[in-house]
């Protein structure tokens, strides 16, 4: 190798290092002042949320607000999707409301752990390759569904309010989507909620606050080992609960990270973002937080608010503390019409309005699986059983389009019938395969052309050994023919 070989090598290399450290540099420093305003926008807007999913869960406020911080954090450090926020969630929280009615806090700390190191170790596994299972028509009824859930979520804050609450509402309303139209220095949902706090206050308006939906108390998360038996016993008790978070964890992350991607026009490592969730659960589990995930409201709020980098996720996180330890006095204050105006703002521009157009372009079995999948969701309040009933029924429909077999039968001698045989033989399509054979006295042998099939499983190959034996039964010769060879080594195979 000559010298200059090693220099130009060295650039190369050196180049690449420059790059890597430029990208990363870009993910926390390249949109400064936007990603710390969407961060304040969102911290503003996980309080309620983190409160609100503490109740499902059956914990104390602070647990979910501790999550919410902890989560964010870390994620911002370790995850695979810059600005893409993760907190407490609901989906997480109905999952461990048993664990927590039965065994207690402490548990629900233990299976948090548990639940970051299976999420991890999926991560490792490069668990995100999974995603090119989920097809389309599933994305959008899941992002359909979410802007039902988050979009019914704000119903009970209009039980028993006031005139003032829909005015506060209005005006929040008016001020998210005007003054974008004026200037977009600032985020508009910020400023509604700035304003409507003022108002509220100097007023004394009678409307529900932050407050009054739990109490918040100023004090920060501190390290702790949950007070468990550190027995298989326990393992047997939390394991169950651990997996099903993971999963739950998971799907909804890589979903909205997906979201995101489409959002903003830019790709992102959805393995790494595993990884990041499960050392953010692991964590935020020694620090007395409950296990969460991706949160696609507050993602969407971060990317309207113009959040790209990891830098916003961070402030949502440090904000979100900040308020509780030192602002917790003026966040009790914040009026929930505020907030409820900034989650109508996120269902709005969340659901696939386009979609409904499409209902009638798109091929009907599609549009039944975006519907299927939205009525799932919307009826079990559950992301993953939508998905998974949507991926369940994209599967069938599409198992019953490859099964159908063209069959064509001619007589190129009196005693001669050729079967030529087109599509994909296996399980489904097997019966219309050996239904079509036809066992005449008069042939004395049948010829099944095979060059334009394919036999993908044991079901398949039976079915061409039953056909033969069955010819041989009634006397005739039967031949096989244009067998590929990944068709023929499976043939011998099953022998």
């Amino acid at each position: 190798m000559f010298p200059t070989d090693r220099v130009r090598i060295f650039i190369v290399k050196r180049s690449r290092y420059h790059l890597k450290d430029y990208t990363l540099q870009q993910q926390w420093f390249g949109n400064v002042r936007k990603d710390i305003l969407a961060g304040i926008l969102v911290a503003l807007a996980l309080i309620p949320e983190a409160i609100g999913f503490s109740i499902i869960a059956g914990v104390d406020p602070m647990v979910g607000l501790y999550a919410s911080f902890c989560i964010a954090i870390i994620i911002s450090i370790f995850g695979g999707r810059p600005g893409m926020i993760s907190a407490a969630t609901g989906s997480m929280a109905v999952v461990m409301v048993t664990l927590v009615a039965d065994y207690g806090l402490q548990y629900l700390f233990a299976a948090t752990i548990l639940t970051g190191i299976i999420q991890f170790i999926l991560g490792v596994s490069k668990i995100a390759k999974l995603m090119k299972f989920i097809p389309r028509s599933v994305m959008i009824g899941f992002v359909n569904a979410l802007a039902i859930l988050i979009f019914s979520a704000q119903l009970p804050q209009f039980k028993g309010a006031s005139w003032v609450m829909y005015a506060m509402l209005a005006g929040s309303l008016a001020i998210i989507y005007l003054l974008p139209k004026v200037t977009t220095a600032v985020p508009s949902p910020l400023v509604a909620i700035i304003v409507m706090t003022i108002i509220a206050v100097v007023f004394h308006a009678d409307v529900r606050t932050v407050g009054d939906m739990g109490g918040i108390t100023s004090s920060l998360p501190h390290f702790l080992i949950p007070d468990v038996p550190w027995t298989f016993e326990t393992l047997r008790i939390i394991f169950p609960y651990s997996l099903a978070l993971a999963f739950v964890g998971l799907l909804e992350s890589l979903l909205t990270a997906q979201i995101i991607d489409e959002m903003t026009d830019t790709d992102s490592d959805k393995n790494k973002e595993s990884r990041g969730q499960g050392i953010a659960n692991i964590v935020n589990g020694f620090f007395g937080g409950m296990a969460g995930c991706a949160m696609i409201g507050q993602s969407v709020i971060n990317t309207k608010a113009g959040g790209r980098g990891r830098l916003s996720a961070f402030t949502a996180g440090a904000f979100l503390m900040f308020l509780i330890a030192v602002l917790s006095g003026i966040v009790v204050k914040i009026p929930m019409a505020a907030l409820v105006a900034v989650m109508v703002m996120v269902s709005i521009g969340t659901f696939d309005w386009s979609s409904i157009k499409g209902l009638r372009k798109a091929p009907l079995t599609d549009s039944i699986v975006m519907v299927i999948t939205v009525m799932t969701v919307v009826l079990t309040n559950d992301l993953s059983k939508g998905v998974f009933a949507g991926v369940l029924l994209s599967a069938i429909f599409f198992t019953a389009k490859i099964s159908k077999l063209k069959i064509v039968s001619h007589s190129e001698q009196k005693d001669v019938r050729t079967y030529k045989v087109t599509g994909q033989i296996f399980f489904a399509s097997v019966s219309e395969l050996m239904n079509a054979i036809v066992y005449d006295e008069d042939v004395k042998r049948i010829v099944i052309d095979l060059t334009d099939a394919h036999v993908w499983d044991d079901s398949g190959a039976a079915a061409l050994e039953k056909i033969v034996a069955k010819c041989k039964e009634y006397g005739i010769e039967a031949e096989l023919k244009g067998l590929n060879q990944k068709s023929r080594d499976l043939m011998k195979q099953m022998a």
